[in-house]
């Protein structure tokens, strides 16, 4: 099945594609950076510099630590990471409805085997051995 994902680059080399999202979606459903990046199969290092690659994008906090507590505190998405998740997803069902007919053309040339491909080797090009 083809899909679409989805980069949108926000300038100065910096951009949230579906990793970040995905990130902040775990961290508001585990309630911690590190169940996210657990889940995510990354290091906490590398979740927190991701994270805090997000926030330097938007400009504002998308992560509220909460201290104590029965639970001990956690971490759970700002009004801003919210909006940043809201945006993106939004976005990217969009452009899913608006390609959808090209997406499933894509998918079945790529089922498709080519004439002969199943069977056929790659040819070597010839070389000619030279007399010297």
């Amino acid at each position: 099945m083809a899909r679409l994902n989805i980069k949108v680059e926000l300038g100065d080399g910096r951009a949230l594609g579906p990793g970040k999202i995905r990130l902040l979606e775990l961290i508001d459903e585990k309630g911690s950076i590190r169940g996210a990046a657990i889940a995510m199969d990354m290091s906490y290092r590398r979740a927190w510099l991701l994270l805090h690659d997000v926030e330097d994008m938007m400009g504002a906090p998308v992560l509220a630590a909460e201290t104590g507590g029965r639970k001990g505190g956690g971490t759970s998405l700002t009004t801003a990471g919210r909006a940043v998740v809201g945006h993106y997803r939004s976005i990217e069902a969009i452009a899913a409805r608006s390609i959808d007919t090209e997406l499933k053309a894509l998918a079945r040339l790529a089922k498709r085997p080519s004439a002969g491909a199943a069977n056929s080797k790659p040819k070597r090009p010839r070389t000619r051995k030279h007399q010297v």
